[in-house]
């Protein structure tokens, strides 16, 4: 083996390494992001309090001992509402992940079991399918209190049941929630990635100063590049579409706004490509810092992880990111159906997207500063 050929050449990729301030810094600074994104996701997990509403109809004094018995569980945060809420219309515009109603006649069916023990009082458990982590977590903390429940009040025998009832009318499964958010991730990467390695790629060669000697603008050269762009979402838009229909039987609705929120998402995305790729000139770095913007951005903005688990201060960081409002726009667009939510983040989207696009077309120079 020779040592003396291997030092040398790691010297001199060290060397050629170092040389470039942007890799060095984007090298550095992006696991230091990894870590505090998920540290700041995940370091707080021991002290994180998940929201449950309550609905009483039964007041009874068994209803009563079961709510005393869920207020001191530290893992809930109970909210008590009043009888005459209708519920379902309650969570649908608060947007609550789960909810729990004890129906009118609990109590006393649970006495009835003492008679008749084929009698069983149920209990109503609402949630989001959209929401699979929290759901989750939180109908096995109900099971786990029913057991005990049951054990106390029964000696073991099974009395209380929980029934399960989501709060999105039609049967959709996990992944119709899944795909908006990787339609949004996918557009993203696609966009900002391309518009840096045509950008930086194109001043590197030289390609961007000759366009001066050409009979073309430069708003017609960037909009011919977005028109290829948008062809790229639709693509990748159709593809995730088509697979999710046929191999997992997607449950989703198609509408006009689907088309509005791919094409204001791949001006969006676009415009931060091209200002990424304006003021970072090589592009080994111009990817890094691609990286740097996107993968916060798909961690943070509700694609993977549902937001009531992310620390307060996280979530109020992705209510001010652009995937944010694209993944809960083509979820209210695709999944619930909601026509007001849908306007609001379809026109965040829209807003976010002339906002960055101007800036990204102002910033694209022709020429070498």
């Amino acid at each position: 083996m020779n040592l003396r050929f291997i030092a040398h050449d790691f010297k001199a990729n060290l060397k050629q390494w170092g040389r470039s301030k942007g890799t060095v810094f984007w090298t550095i600074l992006f696991p230091i992001l990894l870590i505090l994104i998920f540290g700041s996701i995940y370091s707080d997990t021991g002290d994180v309090r998940y929201s449950l509403c309550i609905q009483d109809l039964d007041d009874s004094t068994h209803s009563q001992s079961f709510l005393g018995i869920l207020q001191n569980v530290s893992l809930l945060e109970i909210k008590e509402l009043d009888s005459d809420v209708n519920i379902t219309e309650y969570i649908q515009e608060h947007d609550i992940s789960t909810a729990l109603r004890i129906p009118l006649g609990f109590g006393s069916k649970i006495d009835q079991s003492f008679i008749n023990q084929d009698t069983t009082a149920e209990i109503i458990y609402y949630f989001d399918p959209s929401q699979q982590t929290t759901t989750s977590i939180v109908q096995t903390i109900l099971s786990s209190i029913l057991q005990e429940y049951n054990l106390a009040v029964t000696g073991g025998r099974t009395v209380v049941v929980l029934s399960d009832s989501a709060t999105v009318s039609e049967d959709f499964e996990f992944i119709d929630f899944f795909i908006p958010g990787m339609i949004g991730f996918t557009i993203m990467t696609s966009c900002i990635y391309g518009s840096i390695e045509r950008n930086t790629k194109y001043r590197k060669d030289g390609i961007l100063r000759k366009m001066l000697t050409m009979p073309v603008s430069r708003t017609e050269w960037i909009f011919a590049k977005m028109l290829f762009m948008l062809f790229l979402s639709f693509l990748s838009t159709a593809v995730i579409l088509s697979f999710g229909f046929f191999v997992w039987g997607l449950s989703i609705h198609l509408n006009i706004f689907i088309f509005i929120i791919i094409i204001a998402t791949s001006f969006l995305f676009s415009g931060i490509g091209m200002i990424i790729g304006r003021f970072v000139k090589e592009e080994e770095t111009a990817d890094m810092a691609g990286g740097a913007i996107t993968f916060p951005m798909m961690f943070l903005a509700g694609t993977f992880f549902p937001l009531e688990q992310m620390p307060g201060y996280l979530q109020s960081i992705a209510q001010i990111l652009p995937l944010y409002y694209v993944n809960e726009s083509l979820r209210n667009a695709m999944i619930f159906n909601n026509l007001d939510k849908t306007l609001f983040f379809t026109g965040a989207v829209i807003l976010f997207a002339c906002v960055f696009f101007i800036i990204g077309a102002v910033v694209t120079k022709w020429k070498e500063d």
